[in-house]
């Protein structure tokens, strides 16, 4: 059974902003898409390791800047001195954190780029963040639900549907998931006989 590729981890960000403000573009207010995560201070020089959030770690080898999402939803954008992956990890060094401490500030925030930033992927790839909130119908029109997650398996992902009354689970296969139009956010299914009632 084919299936579309693995939605892929980097995850968007977003900030309840008005219609104005979404339309000035500036990072303060600007969609992010998180690709890593501040997990602990390295070192005596200010440097911070973090947990990776995307599938292109290649990315930060051309990157300036970066913004910090603080658990609190505040952000403040980073200009990156040093960067170098470390096994699975990413090790950074930002302006002005030049002590322990300072790295230690930054521990538990995402670090994001602008959306308009994130990487082109084939036809048949999407990132988790564009097939959650999706419309889900049949391809005889009958709505199903609105998918509010993606659980990755060992074959195809899985796509959880908050459904009429209650939660679907529907594989991302080609043969099931017969359209994925990501500008609509519509996912179009032909499911076999049961998997809806299961």
């Amino acid at each position: 059974m084919k299936s579309w590729k693995p939605a892929l981890a980097e995850v968007l960000r977003s900030l309840d902003m008005s219609e104005g403000e979404r339309k000035r573009g500036d990072e303060e207010t600007a969609e992010l898409i998180a690709v890593a995560r501040a997990v602990k201070a390295r070192g005596l020089r200010g440097e911070i390791v973090a947990d990776l959030l995307t599938d292109f770690p290649e990315r930060f080898a051309q990157l300036e800047h970066l913004m910090a999402i603080r658990p609190d939803g505040s952000r403040q954008s980073l200009q990156i001195e040093e960067r170098w992956l470390q096994g699975k990890r990413l090790v950074l060094k930002f302006a002005g954190y030049d002590s322990v401490e300072a790295a230690r500030s930054l521990i538990g925030c995402e670090l994001a780029v602008p959306e308009s930033e994130r990487i082109e992927l084939p036809a048949d790839q999407f990132y988790t963040w564009e097939l959650i909130g999706c419309r889900v119908e049949t391809i005889a029109g009958e709505e199903i639900g609105v998918v509010r997650d993606v659980t990755p398996t060992g074959s195809a992902e899985i796509l959880v549907i908050d459904g009429h009354n209650r939660e679907l689970l529907v594989p991302m296969a080609e043969e099931i998931c017969v359209e994925i139009d990501i500008e609509r956010k519509l996912i179009r299914v032909d499911p076999p006989e049961g998997l809806l009632e299961m």
